[in-house]
């Protein structure tokens, strides 16, 4: 006889073996992959956050710290968005747009949806070289008036105050610096306007002001702030109604030439390095809109009287308006 209890034992265990047989055995886990976790789609949004955020502030050619001051984010904290490690709430980024004179969106929204002109026109240019796509925008923008309107357009230091009344004078056209037109609408220094209304209020008076000159002006040689070119709708104006020329130097030349203007707050020489580190990040950032300019200049090493002769060698004639100017 068998023990007590060994039936029950065995039926016990066939029927387990019984239940088991018809289920699908799940694969086991490999080696290759044990441990390893899908991507996460908030560390796809940070670091894109990020790129957005340290882009937007070096068009603008504003430190971080000048940045926290104008947002009211803690330096810590948004050295930590920067690198994509910091969790902001919409209230703070909301901050940080109206600091940056940007539409919140411009942070976190996909392209938006287009209509079919719109995407076929896209399509269309995506097949264009560099080259034809240059062209198509010089013909998209050109018009007789440009070459009576002309803009200096580059980062501080390349000569736009200097060469502008000089270019000026030579073409018998007034000159117009831009930022003095703004603080006389303001009634403040440009440092007053960032101060007491920050960079959004600074880029609504820019844009009136470069209106009324379009509007009031149509013949004259602007000189330009240089972030003019990180207001998308204000660039726009400026390439369709003036002949712009994107002045150019050597970071060491810019640094130099501002340092002769003893502007401490811009160019010391204890601080010649993180100067040139941060003129450098900011041409990086700026070099593709200056590059729409209809011509260009290198102002390096070259004497003023030189430079003017070389500008209005740049220009084209009003009957001849729709040539190509040379890219020196």
């Amino acid at each position: 006889m068998e023990p007590p209890g060994k039936n029950k034992t065995a039926k016990s265990a066939r029927k387990r073996q019984s239940a088991t047989t018809g289920k699908k055995r799940l694969p086991l886990e490999s080696t290759a992959t044990r441990g390893m976790t899908a991507p996460s789609p908030d560390n796809d949004l940070h670091a894109q956050l990020a790129e957005r955020v340290r882009d937007a502030r070096a068009r603008r050619f504003m430190t971080r710290k000048a940045l926290a001051q104008q947002s009211g984010i803690s330096l810590a904290y948004l050295a930590r968005v920067e690198s994509g490690t910091g969790n902001i709430s919409l209230g703070l980024l909301q901050r940080l747009a109206g600091a940056l004179n940007l539409p919140i969106e411009t942070f976190l929204a996909p392209a938006p949806e287009v209509n079919a002109d719109f995407a076929m026109i896209v399509e269309f240019l995506k097949r264009q070289s560099p080259q034809r796509l240059a062209r198509i925008r010089r013909q998209l923008f050109n018009s007789p008036d440009q070459v009576q309107r002309i803009a200096l357009v580059g980062i501080r230091g390349v000569g736009k105050s200097t060469l502008g009344p000089l270019l000026a004078q030579r073409l018998a056209m007034p000159f117009i610096e831009l930022n003095r037109e703004i603080e006389k609408e303001a009634g403040l220094a440009v440092s007053e306007i960032f101060t007491l209304y920050g960079q959004q209020g600074y880029r609504v008076l820019e844009r009136q002001c470069l209106e009324r000159i379009t509007l009031n002006h149509p013949k004259v040689v602007l000189a330009t702030g240089g972030g003019i070119v990180a207001e998308s709708a204000t660039y726009e104006l400026l390439l369709s109604s003036f002949f712009t020329i994107w002045l150019k130097a050597s970071p060491e030349a810019m640094f130099d030439r501002v340092l002769a203007q003893h502007d401490a707050r811009i160019a010391s020489v204890e601080l010649r390095h993180e100067a040139l580190e941060n003129i450098e990040r900011t041409l990086d950032a700026r070099r593709p809109l200056y590059e729409l300019a209809r011509a260009s200049l290198d102002t390096t090493s070259k004497t003023v009287e030189q430079i003017v002769t070389e500008l209005v060698a740049l220009l084209p004639t009003t009957s001849n308006s729709g040539t190509e100017p040379q890219q020196p």
